[in-house]
């Protein structure tokens, strides 16, 4: 007998729907999956005969083919183990035929019948969506994962048996409630800036990169808090919006890294690859999406930057400049968004102390050179933001007065956000010219002072643009509608590394 059950597999963040066909027919005892299936799919003919076997079902001594259509698709993971046991079950005339008819099902199943969650529940979810299915079996472990969308009835299931008493209508089961929990408190679950005394430009540089969502790299002596400064810049953003929290959450779901029973993601991503991370780990490949995409609408935070391998660093110069991740391989193309902010921090020198009030710098200027030279021009130009972070003077960072809170420079943040999207809304009616959106409108004195420092420093055409960009960001912290020679000043001072001479001070 012939039975067919809806299913999806991940073809990057989106899911593809599948069609798992089996058929049950005369001959030698046997049971073979086609379809491009990998390994841990072609191991689902174990998980699926002692599954079904110790729910208390029966599976008779026949041939057994499974095709997961379309078959000129990689299918990968243990996600179709719930379908294969279905149709299974359908073909053997222990469940209904139209039972299963417009549900979409997948789940990894345990030799004893219970249910593993998969990866990829969200999208699968989607797909049901855009498939009019009048249901969605998952794991309840993924149940509240795939519920985030409103539109599609979800089922979360423990074990074989309980679906099969669902589907023939014996034991149904509620669908699970929408799990769109409120957003979190503003700036939790991230630590405070009040933390961080003194570094008053380095905390001024953060402000502006939370205001335009600029890149910042963060330079200076080893102990200073370039790490405790980086780690503070999540919260001083605005809080997610609810289709870049639907992103995120589909993100981390397709990764396999929401936990168990999880709901709608809302803090924005922080990560922090070790400098050891290969190519594929941090941009991604055609399986699974690297740190670039899990820190989508986030902070990327790569400690000691020269030392991560060149490959990498040259591999993020598409990411940080279109905001997304293609990874193209033989079988196929991926697309991965990763529109993320990356903050990165690197000593002076190899030694870290050129130019320390404190400690004299053991290296060769050639030694320095080359620590530097690792560094390439494009990939700096796609920094926005280069700041030095001295060692404060002996006692300082704990005199003065209280530093500001997060909450404080969120507010002026969230104002400047407000004040640019307004501005942009407005540019429907009066467009500003081509090629200036991320930094018009600005006064004459400013343009001049940006060509002034282009020539000085040799900057390039994308270079000046990001000091353009910043200028426009401090403007909108400032509440100005035009970018002033003041603001161009500012952007200017966070270039330091295009006057290197400014690290021997």
């Amino acid at each position: 007998m012939l039975a067919s059950v809806l299913s999806a597999t991940l073809d990057g963040l989106d899911a593809l729907a599948v069609s798992v066909e089996v058929d049950v027919g005369p001959g030698l005892p046997s049971f073979a999956i086609v379809g491009l299936p990998d390994a841990a799919v072609c191991e689902a003919r174990e998980r699926v005969r002692s599954a079904i076997r110790n729910s208390g079902f029966d599976l008779p001594p026949r041939r057994v083919v499974v095709n997961l259509a379309p078959a000129d698709r990689r299918k990968e993971g243990p996600a179709f183990d719930l379908p294969i046991a279905l149709a299974l079950l359908v073909a053997t005339g222990q469940i209904a035929p139209d039972a299963v008819t417009g549900y979409l099902a997948l789940g990894e199943l345990a030799l004893d019948g219970t249910l593993r969650p998969v990866p990829g529940a969200l999208a699968a979810a989607e797909a049901a969506r855009g498939l009019g299915a009048r249901g969605v079996l998952v794991p309840a472990a993924n149940a509240r994962e795939a519920a985030v969308l409103e539109e599609v009835t979800v089922y979360g299931l423990g074990a074989l048996r309980g679906a099969v008493e669902h589907l023939a209508g014996r034991a149904p089961l509620a669908p699970v409630p929408a799990a769109r929990d409120d957003p979190p408190p503003a700036g939790a679950p991230y630590p405070d800036l009040a933390d961080v005394r003194g570094q008053p430009a380095a905390r001024r540089a953060l402000e502006v990169a939370a205001a335009g969502g600029l890149n910042l790299l963060l330079v200076g002596p080893p102990g200073v808090g370039k790490t405790m400064l980086a780690r503070r810049l999540p919260g001083l953003l605005p809080p997610l919006a609810l289709e870049d929290a639907l992103e995120v959450t589909k993100i981390y779901s397709a990764a396999g890294r929401l936990p168990p029973h999880a709901g709608l993601r809302w803090h924005r991503p922080f990560r922090s690859p070790h400098h050891t991370a290969s190519a594929a780990a941090v941009i991604g490949g055609a399986g699974r999406p690297g740190e670039v995409t899990l820190a989508h609408r986030g902070i990327l935070f790569l400690d000691e930057l020269p030392e991560f391998r060149r490959d990498v660093l040259e591999a993020l110069r598409q990411p940080l400049e279109d905001g997304a991740v293609v990874v193209a391989r033989s079988h196929g193309t991926v697309r991965y968004p990763a529109a993320c902010t990356l903050v990165a921090a690197m000593n002076p020198c190899p030694c870290g102390y050129r130019g320390d009030p404190r400690r004299p710098c053991t290296c060769t200027p050639a030694q320095v050179q080359r620590y530097l030279a690792r560094l390439s021009g494009p990939l700096l130009d796609r920094i926005d933001l280069h700041v030095e972070v001295p060692r404060p003077a002996a006692g300082g960072a704990l005199g003065g007065k209280e530093p500001e809170p997060s909450a404080a420079v969120r507010a002026r943040v969230l104002a400047a956000t407000t004040r640019a999207a307004q501005r942009r809304a407005a540019w429907n009616d009066h467009p500003p010219p081509r090629g200036t959106e991320a930094w018009w409108p600005a006064d004459r004195s400013a343009l001049a002072l940006v060509r002034a420092a282009a020539d000085r420093l040799m900057l390039g055409a994308r270079a000046t643009n990001r000091v353009l960009r910043a200028a426009r960001a401090i403007a909108d912290l400032d509440g100005a509608q035009a970018v002033t020679a003041s603001h161009v000043a500012e952007a200017v001072r966070y270039r330091v590394l295009d006057r290197p001479a400014a690290l021997d001070a």
